[in-house]
């Protein structure tokens, strides 16, 4: 198995937490520096068209891609422990909750669109910053809606199971730290993502324990 990463991807992070919770080591961890735009590099381009982190091929056959769809894939090969409710209301609900992240909020702050900010609308550093910030509280806003208003809302998202929502939920607050985006407006938000911190799997993959990250950020 190989996962094509790199230590601020968040939805390498996502994948990170999954494969951790599984007891799953891949055999070869390739960075991919999306700082130095070598995302775009022929031969990276050839395993990924999209040009986005993480990419997992595992065994035979093309590389797999998006963190969720990556994420079932792992769940349905490995399901011990599950990460998705049986219940298909249950299930319905923590996949919207890691949709908020997935799919509204962390494609509009991912690098290639501040770079598209800055580069073609001339948006400066604090521009882009501040449209970063806008997307995050969004999503803290309607995830703190949800679980703070959630009956089925316990320790973690879904209750006492860890599910791909706690996943997108841990990566939504890392990204917010590191846009400095204050979390005291959402609490419930605040503590999942702590209950989550304790965990040795969520721990593990932190992106500032990967190789190559800065002390902070």
């Amino acid at each position: 198995m190989k996962l094509f990463s790199f230590w601020r991807s968040l939805a390498t992070y996502r994948v990170r937490i999954a494969l951790n919770l599984k007891g799953i080591t891949p055999d070869e961890v390739i960075e991919v520096n999306l700082m130095k735009g070598h995302q775009r590099d022929p031969q990276y381009r050839e395993v990924n068209p999209m040009m986005s982190l993480p990419a997992l091929v595992d065994g035979d056959g093309p590389a797999l891609f998006e963190s969720l769809a990556i994420i079932e894939y792992l769940d349905e090969t490995h399901p011990n422990p599950p990460l998705l409710p049986k219940d298909p209301k249950a299930r319905a609900r923590v996949r919207g909750l890691a949709q908020i992240v997935a799919c509204d909020s962390h494609p509009l702050i991912v690098p290639r669109v501040r770079e598209y900010l800055a580069e073609e609308f001339k948006v400066d550093e604090a521009g882009v910053a501040k449209w970063a910030q806008h997307w995050h509280k969004a999503a803290l806003t309607a995830l703190e809606e949800h679980l703070s208003t959630g009956k089925e809302t316990g320790t973690y998202c879904q209750g006492e199971q860890i599910t791909i929502a706690d996943i997108c939920v841990a990566s939504q607050v890392a990204g917010a730290t590191f846009f400095k985006v204050d979390l005291a407006p959402f609490p419930t938000v605040a503590r999942i993502a702590a209950a989550c911190a304790k965990n040795d799997a969520f721990a593990r993959a932190h992106p500032l324990k990967q190789p190559g990250a800065p002390a902070a950020v």
